[in-house]
């Protein structure tokens, strides 16, 4: 696969000479001048698919490849972490990591990383479960606020929970740690717990969940009145978010923003249009890319690209119904994505607006061209690396900055 995409490579270098020496190239809405390059490479994917189901429209599925138009550099700033699972950054340039067996912990530009912070909850690190998704507060300057996500253990079972804290001023501690939310109902299980946060522009926070995965829970997602396979908005003190979409409907969760996702630990906001996007593992295919919108239902277990790991189909059989919304892209076989991030840098411009999604299987990071809301090429970066990719971020010296299961913060760029 490498070999291939390196042999096309230069057909895509001699075809944007060819533009830059002819007429001037139309750009698209993301500003960048695209001209015909993104005919010019295969789609990336060439294992056959898991399913014989069709897409519902051209392009949901092995779009054209596209290639960076540079030579992408990285470098590993440190590889002392302990798999980690969520980034941000801190105001002042450094890193704040969660790391899956419950510890938090601080990269500095040096690579060199400090002592486990202090006062964490107690986490269920079995199976997917741990120390999950992290945001800093907006305000992190002035408040030192952390919003985090862990899988704790409660009733008979677990549950995605959602906490928030005060970093110490010697950032050595929490304070007065508060979970906000409990995605209910619990479970006895190791598998699916979401994990993201996400601030929106009001100040509030979008949390995922996942739907636990076993047959007896996959109807949750399904299910108004749980917390289940759902993006939810809250506030920072976890109540139901002012517009949200079923706030005035008692038969719905009035927490609940869209609902019928499989498991989401993808979501970001396009950084021009403001929209807002997930991606959610698939089971044996079926990995999906959507465009959210509010009191939208994405499906799940209803419809789906993906078959059962048994290879059984995953009843009622169906990739589409009315009602039901349809991924703008999907992967078939997975690419397993999670943590997401647009580029929303300026140091990269080649990069405008384009979507990075930390890869999981066939481990790498992959990168989604757009156009009107619509992908239209696809390309997978640092393969060679061999690292489970789990979150990816845009630095403040426009870099992205990934981390791996394998304990890896990587810088990205040029």
């Amino acid at each position: 696969m490498q070999l291939t995409i390196l042999k096309f490579a230069g057909i895509l270098s001699i075809s944007m000479m060819s533009c830059n020496d002819g007429p001037v190239p139309a750009r698209e809405e993301n500003g960048r001048e695209m001209g015909s390059s993104l005919d010019t490479l295969p789609p990336v994917e060439t294992k056959a698919a898991n399913s014989e189901y069709k897409p519902a429209f051209k392009g949901q599925t092995r779009i054209n490849g596209v290639k960076t138009p540079f030579a992408v550099q990285h470098s590993v700033v440190t590889d002392k972490l302990s798999k980690p699972w969520g980034i941000a950054q801190m105001p002042d340039g450094r890193f704040f990591v969660t790391e899956k067996g419950g510890s938090m912990k601080i990269v500095f530009s040096d690579g060199q990383l400090s002592d486990a912070i202090k006062n964490v909850p107690e986490v269920d690190a079995r199976g997917q479960g741990g120390l999950l998704g992290v945001a800093l507060d907006p305000n992190f300057t002035t408040n030192r606020m952390v919003y985090f996500a862990f899988s704790e253990k409660y009733g008979k079972g677990n549950l995605s929970s959602f906490a928030k804290a005060r970093l110490s001023d010697d950032e050595k501690s929490l304070e007065n740690v508060t979970v906000i939310y409990r995605a209910m109902p619990d479970h006895n299980g190791t598998l699916h717990y979401g994990g993201r946060l996400l601030f929106d522009k009001q100040g509030n926070l979008l949390i995922t969940t996942g739907e636990r995965s076993d047959i007896e829970t996959r109807p949750l997602a399904q299910d108004k009145k749980s917390g289940l396979g759902k993006i939810i908005r809250i506030t920072t003190d976890g109540k139901p978010a002012a517009g949200n979409p079923f706030l005035n409907d008692p038969s719905f969760l009035p927490e609940i923003y869209s609902w019928g996702h499989r498991n989401v630990q993808g979501i970001a906001f396009h950084p021009e249009t403001g929209q807002l996007y997930n991606n959610e593992f698939g089971p044996r295919g079926g990995d999906e890319l959507n465009k959210v919108e509010a009191g939208k239902n994405y499906g799940w277990p209803l419809i789906t690209y993906g078959i059962e790991y048994s290879g059984d189909i995953v009843q009622p059989g169906k990739t589409q119904q009315d009602g039901l919304e349809q991924p703008i892209y999907y992967w078939d076989p997975v690419i397993s994505p999670s943590g997401m991030t647009f580029y929303n840098g300026t140091t990269i411009p080649e990069w405008k607006n384009d979507l990075f999604i930390a890869s999981l299987n066939l481990p790498h990071v992959t990168r989604l061209v757009l156009k009107d809301g619509k992908v239209v090429g696809e390309e997978r970066l640092l393969a060679d690396e061999k690292q489970r990719f789990r979150d990816i971020i845009v630095g403040k010296d426009g870099n992205l900055y990934a981390v791996t299961d394998y304990g890896r913060l990587y810088k990205i760029g040029k």
